[in-house]
């Protein structure tokens, strides 16, 4: 059965889909037992129910503090039983106490190798600083921005005629890669985060 994840998403869910297609095609041990959106409107809640899978959209403003608003899809997360929270294009900023009552690890794909470029638009930020490879970083997550423990990373080049949206398409290839391998290697029980570093056991 392996075990069961929840997606946090805002937006269109392609490393939602990704990961749907990866547990149909059993390269991950598992199934998306919910998905949560802060956006009504967001792709990834259409996707979600088109599989059968629960989705929920857990409105921000509907709450009086943000640690309300987190307290709901801490609950809604707790029923369905997951063992792994994954970020999927999800663009709110989860607090410490999200973190810190959280029963399992949550995970995120970002656009760019960290620690280089962390925020918003990663892609972006490597043209305009002129790096000559760029990537994708999967990570658990701490309290910081981007900050924390590098589960693993694909590099693409930069080419002179790059844009914006060319780099951030081949990057996008190599984040559906890699969200599924580091989901996998988790349900097997293969991450081990000792302090910054996280090992991968048997190999």
């Amino acid at each position: 059965m392996g075990i069961r994840i929840a997606v946090l998403a805002s937006g269109r869910g392609s490393n939602l889909v990704a990961i749907m297609h990866s547990i149909a095609e059993g390269k991950i041990d598992g199934k998306i037992a919910v998905v949560l959106s802060d956006k009504e409107e967001a792709k990834a809640l259409e996707h979600a129910k088109n599989a059968g899978i629960a989705a929920y959209h857990v409105n921000p403003k509907a709450y009086d503090t943000k640690e309300a608003y987190e307290k709901e899809l801490l609950r809604i997360i707790g029923e369905a039983d997951c063992q792994l929270i994954c970020l999927a294009g999800y663009m709110r900023i989860l607090s410490p106490y999200f973190i810190s009552q959280a029963h399992c690890p949550v995970m995120n794909i970002h656009p760019a190798l960290l620690p280089a470029f962390p925020g918003l638009h990663g892609q972006r930020q490597a043209l305009e600083y002129g790096a000559k490879v760029a990537g994708c970083t999967v990570h658990f997550v701490d309290e910081g921005m981007d900050s924390g423990a590098i589960i693993l990373q694909k590099v693409v080049p930069v080419l002179d005629n790059d844009t914006e949206d060319t780099l951030s398409a081949r990057i996008l290839e190599q984040e559906h890669k890699a969200y599924s391998e580091a989901i996998q290697l988790f349900s097997q029980g293969r991450l081990e985060v000792c302090g910054r570093i996280v090992k991968v056991k048997g190999e």
